[in-house]
């Protein structure tokens, strides 16, 4: 059975031309499942019927499964969705008065390990498939529209897409770039490159193929303002170090005056905000179109780390404020059923034998 939702155009045009169908039926198929949200075939109606019998037979419409929703009295949402193998991931819609913001998993688990985050502490299994990852898109609009709209399915519930979810999303690239273009695709979900981004702790070198093939926004966490302190913090900085993640955020703004890179920054008591750290940042990210955005720290079980205080966190802003950088401390949204930045873990069969 080949599910629809890991198809992009393309696919789909090979696929009903392999029905023996013509190649305008993509389309249709298309707006059928990501812009309705259809999954009954019979429901097509501008399909004859011995195509919609031939799909029934040959194909399926098939998202990840809802195990549990939580609620936030924010009005944050969080989905614990059903894998296989007893794997589960964490997707969290997040309203806000002018946008509706899905924060979308990559990958079941996480490798990077990074050390103030819940999802590492899970481990690793696999990367997801496309049809996982625009799934999360999927059940979520199709949700919402139905609660909030009813009928009117032309009704755009999500406006923006933030590859922040569980994972590493460069290290599950071409999955990941394929269903951000469908996300894009006018007769999909027709967001923006401006309303979609993606989070990555820096792997240098994918960078600039994520520049040539999907350049949407980009998210670095960044969490330490010198090498000895990252390597702590993201491991990874060992093998791709930030004099490397520099330079690579400089080509990938390099020629696109309107575009920033957002580097993100977890505020960790004690550990990365020092007034002497913010210094530092300022003169590594000088000449760089940036918005900082500052992360108080969100706590999680077994846990060492503690938020930096409220006051902390304003002297350390004011730094970046008075050189000049676009500086924001994000509001926690979610918190109460770990939803929050870095508390989303699901359930993972690690395979990494840490």
């Amino acid at each position: 059975m080949v599910n629809l939702l890991n198809l992009n155009q393309d696919d789909l045009t090979t696929f009903v031309v392999s029905l023996g169908e013509k190649p305008f039926h993509a389309t249709q198929l298309l707006k059928w499942v990501h812009q309705q949200g259809v999954i009954d075939f019979d429901v097509m109606t501008n399909l004859s019927k011995a195509l919609r019998q031939r799909l029934k037979e040959m194909s399926c419409i098939s998202p990840p499964q809802v195990k549990s929703i939580q609620i936030s009295p924010d009005g944050t949402r969080k989905w614990l969705l059903q894998l296989d193998n007893d794997n589960s991931i964490e997707t969290v819609f997040i309203p806000e008065d002018d946008r509706g913001t899905l924060c979308v998993s990559s990958q079941v688990g996480c490798a990077l390990g990074c050390s103030f985050c819940a999802t590492a502490r899970q481990g690793f299994n696999r990367n997801l498939t496309v049809a996982e990852i625009i799934g999360q898109l999927w059940l979520v609009e199709h949700t919402l529209r139905g609660e909030e709209y009813g009928e009117l399915k032309q009704q755009r519930a999500i406006s923006n897409v933030v590859m922040m979810g569980m994972g590493e999303p460069l290290a599950n690239f071409n999955n990941v770039v394929k269903a951000m273009r469908l996300m894009m695709d006018d007769f999909a979900y027709g967001l923006s490159w401006r309303h979609i981004t993606l989070s990555t702790v820096g792997i240098a070198p994918t960078l600039a193929r994520l520049r040539k093939q999907c350049p949407v926004n980009l998210a670095v966490s960044l969490h330490a303002p010198n090498d000895a302190l990252r390597n702590i913090l993201v491991p990874i900085n060992k093998k791709y170090p930030m004099a490397k993640l520099i330079a690579a955020c400089r080509d990938y703004a390099r020629g696109k005056p309107r575009r920033r890179i957002t580097f993100e920054y977890v505020m960790l008591k004690d550990v990365n905000d020092s007034l002497a750290d913010a210094r530092a940042l300022v003169k590594l990210l000088r000449g760089i179109p940036v918005k900082i955005n500052l992360i108080p720290f969100n706590s999680f079980p077994h846990t060492h780390y503690r938020s930096s205080d409220p006051e902390v966190i304003e002297r350390f802003r004011d730094v970046f404020v008075q050189a000049g950088l676009m500086t924001v401390t994000r509001k926690t949204r979610g918190g109460d059923i770990d939803a929050a930045c870095g508390q989303l873990a699901g359930k993972v069969r690690d395979k990494t034998r840490r």
